[in-house]
């Protein structure tokens, strides 16, 4: 039997009845752009639920809503940019503000129930059955963003107060930053071979040395555009910090990790470094007396 729901109740049931119907043809879209077996199955289940709970709700708001396709190529784009894990957790990120509606809807209607056990807890289960290859190397990822990251905010530092010259800067830099990720991605290749992690130590090592070497290219790319140094180098601190943020936030996304607690551990890190550096940048200016 229907209930008779105040015009309120209504209201915020179309709320959740429209992210439904949204998620549904999200879901589908992603699926058909799957070519890998499980992950269509696993996103076409998801997409059944958003269906089957947007069947809930519609039968108490009486009314059929069309889905919101700015929404659906949003999200579409997001995953295929930046990962099908990446986007999936992020909607569910989303979604999962939408638990206190949830929750207080179901004392009034005892059939949303089963919509907030699977929006809590099956949902997040079956995402995490996703298979996707670059997360199973977001670690060497990691690795090569770290390195560079840490060692590059500090040298660049360093050969600012020494060198002073931007074009000589920028030069040292690059020079030290391909053989660098050289280094990296060789130290990667042996850890994944002696430690035998599953992943492939070659495509290990690819994601490592190429990591470290974008982020090396951003960092000292201010110096190649500029002409003062100390200015190329604030330049290169804030995109350090940007590098930090973004990456952090993915991370954190798509492994279900702190975001506040690796940021600030990461820009901890990366800008004592760079402090210390621009010390030593100093020392070495005075001591050698190297002017440029």
């Amino acid at each position: 039997m229907k209930r008779t729901i105040s015009p309120g109740m209504v209201s915020r049931l179309l709320v959740l009845q429209q992210g439904e119907i949204n998620e549904y043809h999200i879901y589908r879209h992603l699926a058909a752009a799957q070519k890998n077996v499980q992950n269509r199955d696993v996103l076409l289940k998801i997409a059944d639920e958003e269906l089957s709970h947007y069947k809930i709700l519609k039968h108490y708001s009486g009314k059929d809503l069309a889905p919101q396709w700015h929404h659906v190529w949003k999200y579409s784009v997001v995953a295929r940019l930046f990962g099908l894990t990446f986007g999936t957790k992020l909607m569910e990120k989303r979604e999962n503000r939408a638990i206190d509606t949830y929750q207080e809807i179901a004392k009034v209607i005892p059939e949303v129930e089963r919509v907030l056990s699977q929006e809590e807890e099956h949902e997040m289960a079956l995402i995490g059955m996703l298979d996707e290859k670059a997360l199973r190397y977001v670690g060497s990822v990691v690795l090569g963003i770290n390195d560079a990251l840490v060692e590059f905010t500090g040298s660049l530092a360093g050969f600012t107060l020494a060198l002073q010259e931007t074009r000589i800067v920028a030069a040292a830099g690059l020079i030290m930053g391909i053989a660098a990720a050289l280094s990296m991605g060789a130290s990667e290749y042996l850890s994944q071979k002696s430690e035998k992690t599953g992943n492939n130590p070659i495509t290990a090592a690819i994601y490592t040395g190429v990591a470290y070497l974008v982020t090396v290219f951003i960092l000292i790319l201010p110096f190649l555009v500029m002409t003062g140094a100390l200015e190329a180098y604030g330049i290169t601190l804030a995109a350090a910090i940007a590098i930090i943020v973004l990456f952090t936030f993915y991370t954190a996304i798509a492994q279900d990790l702190p975001f506040w607690r690796r940021f600030i551990e990461m820009a901890a890190i990366s800008l004592g470094i760079a402090a210390i550096s621009f010390g030593i940048g100093i020392l070495v200016k005075i001591f050698l007396n190297v002017d440029i």
